[in-house]
């Protein structure tokens, strides 16, 4: 996906949901880009595999990388617990998660 790119947010669940084919990654514009979501997120974290990474600082919020707390879907504002489809991938194949705390990730 390029940048800039509208903003997105994960209906119907979470990370996990979306993993599962329960939920789906949708724009602003209500544009479906679920399957990029899913394939960036397989990307990554084959990579943090191949290096042997074990433990991710992942951004808040996200639908990519939120990590117990993701915003609800109505692209409100409006948080929900749960994580984003990278986060789910991560821990999945047993890598610890954590967000990003401080100023950037508030």
């Amino acid at each position: 996906m390029g940048t800039p790119r509208p903003p997105a947010e994960i209906v119907g669940g979470d990370g996990h949901d979306v993993l599962y084919g329960d939920a789906k990654v949708l724009t602003i514009d209500g544009e479906d880009v679920t399957e990029e979501f899913v394939d960036g997120a397989r990307v990554v974290a084959g990579m943090a595999e191949e290096r042997g990474i074990r433990r991710a600082i992942l951004q808040a919020r996200s639908p990519s990388c939120g990590c117990g707390s993701i915003y609800d879907g109505t692209h409100s504002g409006e948080l929900i617990e749960g994580d984003g489809v990278l986060a789910a991938v991560l821990k999945e194949r047993g890598i610890q998660i954590e967000e990003l705390r401080g100023e950037s990730g508030e």
